[in-house]
């Protein structure tokens, strides 16, 4: 895996204060408050291994955080928490905004402490104005439904293939990942591959980011060994009906479901399938849930709101549940990972303003926050990790090679878990980016909305909602 810190550029003996940046124009502000740097080492101090998790966070949060700060140095992990503060003034002559300011105090901390995981705690800050806790990114390839969608991969794709900082932006025009349709890519050899495991709690209160920590800290002391862990609730149906295309025979939905539960050895599994009608109406998924599952696959597809799939050949669609309906769940303690596979159904970036605009309310935006979010923070139960798509989600049924899409990129998901036995929830996102990239390589001078763009937009879109850090099954005691 690419993840591994042997990557990293060490060098060992230096004092990072402030460096020129690779790429882009400087961004100048006031120096305020002067403090040391957070990278100066005491005498005979190694530079690998020193933190092995960063938590970046609003000042505003740092408080509500501290007792996971506690719990993680208890089980052995490693910590640092630092403000988005201290990354701007370390920062200072680093990064054109924010966003890459950040990502280039996370490139000195893996070079500088060893950092294997990242938490970046912050969602939206406003319901009507674009502001934000903790910086984002947005990649500019555009579709005939996103202009443009978020990206946590950039905070994690640190290096190039060169071994160089990745900017995202090869021609230094301020706009990211650009691919047209039509046209071949203008950001062209982004890496795509992690160099770090990054997760994100998008937290737009102080109240969720204390449901957040007890849900994580519960989790990993007391799911170990539990019976409830070693299940699998798994959801689908027909996604792209044979009606509707030729090609599209079976139920596929079902199809990748089944190919998740193989890869899950140990787990016992309940499958709530349209063509079986064990799936026939929400409720259907709400009343297995509230049984508590080790992981949860839903496979259809979605919006910000909404998660569904087709009964079989399309004779109707079949409504699962909605970012409204999370308090029914009531499975407590009892938290699965959750990995939803429809569109947008983890575009954090949602809220009530944009109910006010026609387009962005029928595309179900102008909400308060996204199915995910919701399932993620909800304080008697739902999950403990949400993964999912930013944007539209596209799979094989989308590309000329009829190979790749979202649903290949969950299976190695659970491959990577329940095969290779990778149990840190970061690295399990890892992996699987990782062999996505590896499988699909990408031709950056092929035509926009062709299989290789589709192949960028899978991988960028993918959101790991959560810890990074995450002992999946959580420890012994």
């Amino acid at each position: 895996m690419k993840i591994a810190v042997s990557r990293t550029l060490m060098t060992a003996g230096v004092v990072f204060l402030f460096f020129v940046p690779a790429v882009g124009p400087i961004t100048l502000g006031t120096m305020n408050d002067a403090q040391p740097s957070l990278f100066i080492r005491e005498p005979g101090q190694s530079n690998v291994n020193i933190y092995s998790l960063l938590i970046i966070t609003p000042a505003v949060f740092k408080e509500a955080l501290q007792p996971l700060v506690v719990h993680k140095k208890s089980i052995g992990l490693s910590t640092r928490l630092v403000t988005l503060r201290e990354v701007y003034h370390q920062m200072y002559w680093h990064g054109r905004d924010n966003a890459e300011k950040v990502k280039y105090f996370i490139k000195t901390a893996m070079e500088e402490w060893g950092v294997r995981y990242v938490l970046l705690v912050g969602g939206r800050s406003s319901q009507f104005q674009p502001t934000w806790y903790c910086p984002v990114r947005y990649v500019s390839m555009v579709d005939d439904w996103d202009a443009e969608y978020l990206s946590d991969l950039y905070f994690a794709d640190i290096y190039d293939s060169s071994g160089n900082f990745s900017s995202w932006d090869s021609d230094n025009d301020g706009i990211y990942g650009e691919w047209y349709p039509g046209q071949t890519a203008q950001d062209i050899n982004i890496d795509l591959t992690p160099d770090v495991a990054v997760g994100r709690l998008p937290c737009r209160s102080e109240e969720e980011v204390e449901t957040m920590v007890r849900k994580i800290i519960t989790y990993e002391t007391t799911a170990f060994d539990q019976p409830w862990f070693a299940t699998m609730l798994v959801a689908a149906g027909d996604t792209y009906p044979q009606t509707q295309n030729a090609n599209w025979t079976g139920p596929e939905g079902e199809y990748y479901g089944n190919r998740a539960i193989e890869n899950m050895s140990g787990f016992t599994a309940t499958r709530l399938y349209t063509s079986d009608q064990t799936f026939t109406d929400k409720k259907d998924v709400i009343r297995e849930f509230r049984a508590g599952w080790g992981f949860v696959y839903l496979v259809g597809h979605g919006s910000p709101k909404q998660w569904g799939n087709n009964a079989l050949n399309g004779t109707a669609f079949v409504q699962g549940p909605n970012s409204n309906d999370m308090w029914r769940f009531r499975n407590k303690n009892k938290l699965p990972v959750c990995v939803v596979s429809g569109c947008h159904n983890s575009q954090f970036d949602v809220c009530l303003r944009r109910a006010f605009n026609a387009s962005t309310r029928w595309k179900q935006e102008g909400i308060p926050e996204c199915w995910s979010e919701r399932i993620l923070r909800e304080p008697t139960g739902g999950s403990i990790a949400a993964l999912g798509c930013t944007g539209l989600g596209y799979t094989k049924e989308d590309k000329i090679s009829f190979k790749g899409g979202i649903n290949e990129l969950e299976g190695a998901f659970f491959h990577a878990y329940g095969q290779d036995h990778v149990t840190v929830l970061g690295d399990t996102w890892a992996a699987a980016i990782t062999w996505y990239r590896q499988t699909y390589p990408v031709a950056w001078n092929s035509s926009g909305l062709g299989d290789s763009w589709i192949d960028v937009k899978v991988i960028q879109s993918w959101a790991l909602l959560g810890d990074p850090s995450l002992q999946i099954g959580g420890y012994p005691e």
